[in-house]
């Protein structure tokens, strides 16, 4: 079956500049993470996941192979499987024979790069009906009618939810709900564990994650037309114990000024620019968050740690 690929939001050039020029000139400075993922931007993040000390990819993983039949066995009814930030499809493709899936819709913010994804489970699933959704949805969850009626599972792995201020969260999350028309959320948190453990994770010898964060100023270059140097800057990552989450940030490393078509800041040495955070959870809390969001009928699996969690909430 062929798949059918929808353009919900279309890049807009002028204001992902106004967007990152208003982050670039708050205080303290700024830049949204989805920036991060230009195309190099995602290969260093595919090289993350394998290191060693990145432990939240593999851990999730392993929870899923572990408990996806016993998950099965508690999913509602539902007509779509609905994946947030699919990428490549991969992780949701491991549930298909599980979950019985018919219809799988994968959500990504263009549908470009799902485009070979879907391509290759076309080939691989030929009877099961695809559909890419090209939707910004970290700002609003509203799925296009393309996807259909009835109940959806809507599967949020990856713990990206982390991404989301707990207020945010929890708007999120209630979007999450209406989305899911009856159905249910199944998603990846990240929980709290030993600081070592998690600043490891975010900043690895090796310095994968340094480029990572780095390479966010490459693309800030091209879309905002800022003369950024990146030797000028360092990645620094820790975690904010009263906030419960892992910080990322760029460091200048001298005095720097920056400018762009229009205007220019400078930065003294040590100043930062934050570029992501990443909220880790305790179970009772994250429970109390899908309850508030209007979720019931709660379920969770972790690995042997604790340190991952897979939540199922009925909508």
């Amino acid at each position: 079956m062929q798949p059918r690929l929808i353009q919900v939001d279309r890049a807009d050039p002028s204001a992902s500049r106004d967007e990152l020029l208003r982050g670039l000139q708050a205080d303290p400075a700024a830049i949204p993470p989805k920036y991060f993922y230009d195309a190099l931007g995602a290969r260093l993040f595919a090289a993350i996941t394998e290191l060693p000390e990145y432990y939240p990819t593999r851990t999730e993983a392993a929870i899923f192979a572990r408990h996806a039949e016993a998950m099965a066995r508690l999913l509602p009814a539902f007509a779509a499987l609905v994946d947030l930030g699919a990428g490549n499809c991969e992780k949701a493709a491991r549930l298909f024979a599980a979950f019985g899936v018919r219809r799988y819709v994968a959500v990504d913010i263009s549908v470009d790069y799902l485009r070979e994804s879907l391509d290759v489970l076309r080939h691989q699933h030929p009877r099961l009906d695809l559909l890419g959704v090209g939707l910004d949805f970290s700002s609003r969850l509203d799925l296009p009618a393309a996807v259909g009626e009835g109940p959806r599972l809507l599967f949020y792995p990856g713990s990206s939810i982390g991404n989301f201020a707990p207020a945010d969260a929890l708007a999120f999350l209630r979007q999450a709900r209406a989305a899911a028309q009856g159905g249910a959320l199944l998603i990846g948190v990240d929980l709290v564990k030993p600081v070592d453990v998690l600043e490891a994770a975010y900043d690895d010898p090796l310095g994968v994650t340094a480029a990572f964060n780095r390479n966010l100023l490459r693309h800030v270059r091209r879309v905002a037309s800022a003369d950024f140097s990146l030797t000028d800057w360092r990645h620094v990552a820790f975690f904010n114990d009263a906030e419960s989450r892992i910080e990322m940030h760029l460091e200048a490393v001298r005095d720097v000024a920056v400018r762009w078509p229009g205007g220019a800041r400078r930065f003294a040495a040590g100043a930062r620019i934050h570029t992501e955070n990443s909220y880790k959870w305790r179970l009772a809390d994250f429970a109390a968050l899908l309850d508030s969001a209007g979720f019931g009928d709660l379920h969770h699996w972790t690995d042997d740690n604790d340190w991952f969690a897979v939540f199922l909430a009925r909508a």
